[in-house]
């Protein structure tokens, strides 16, 4: 199990089309502080560089959601990727 798993998890359970979790609440969910590179955009951007296996993004992806850090530098979006047809 990598420190992401119990995202991916928590994740899957969930039926809003999008909300709103803070790092820290993140971390209770893991189970573990979020490094440093977290407070960055770039490392919750799901679209950037897909050939790099990134674990907190396979997490969320894996959960259905795509992540994205917020403005207010505290949190992340999580938004309901579309059922393919």
């Amino acid at each position: 199990m990598n420190d992401y798993d119990a995202l991916r998890d928590y994740l899957k359970k969930q039926h809003l089309p999008e909300f709103v979790l803070t790092f820290e609440e993140i971390e209770a969910i893991i189970d573990a502080a979020l490094p440093r590179a977290a407070q960055r955009a770039s490392w919750w951007d799901t679209l950037r560089s897909p050939q790099e296996k990134m674990p907190q993004r396979e997490a969320c992806l894996d959960g259905g959601y795509i992540a994205t850090r917020q403005a207010d530098g505290n949190s992340v979006k999580f938004k309901k990727m579309p059922k393919p047809r």
